[in-house]
């Protein structure tokens, strides 16, 4: 338990708020370098954070599995190893360039599904909130509103009441 509290206040302290400073000081200094190291760094950690979602739940059991992923996001940053640029540059520029297309055209096809199913629910959603509403209103007995008149009490009417 000791060690998953560890590792994701590392994960999270070095291994997302430390590269986000400093993507910002490559944006704002406009340094195309430092840009593309860190636009590599967060590719790679999107796909590390998806991983990890994963083996998690399985090899959590895993003699210093915590500690290895500390020191998996240690090797990431590192200036000296450039874990992320030799990753990026090995495996996953390689990948997705070879599979470029396919996933456009699997995002493109998702996304049309995506908007077509929302329209198709939200029609849905709205005719059975539409049919609750008028069942309801028919159901309902009438109301009338009352209105209470209060009456006014003037010097004149309380001084002859008395």
């Amino acid at each position: 338990m000791v060690s998953w509290i560890i590792s994701r206040l590392v994960v999270l302290i070095f291994g997302t708020l430390y590269p986000a400073y400093y993507s910002y000081k490559a944006v704002k200094s406009k340094d195309i370098k430092e840009y593309v190291k860190w636009m590599m760094y967060w590719i790679i950690f999107a796909l590390f954070t998806t991983a990890e979602t994963f083996t998690d739940i399985f090899l959590c059991w895993f003699p210093f599995y915590y500690e290895l992923k500390i020191a998996f996001v240690a090797w990431l940053l590192s200036p000296y190893t450039k874990g992320s640029s030799l990753l990026y540059r090995k495996f996953v520029h390689p990948t997705l360039s070879s599979k470029e297309k396919e996933i456009d055209d699997c995002l493109v096809q998702a996304k049309d599904r995506s908007y077509d199913a929302l329209v198709h629910f939200g029609k849905r959603g709205l005719n059975v909130a539409a049919t609750a509403a008028v069942m309801a209103a028919s159901k309902a007995p009438p109301r009338i509103p009352r209105y209470r008149f209060r009456k006014k009490s003037t010097s004149s009417s309380a001084t002859e009441t008395t």
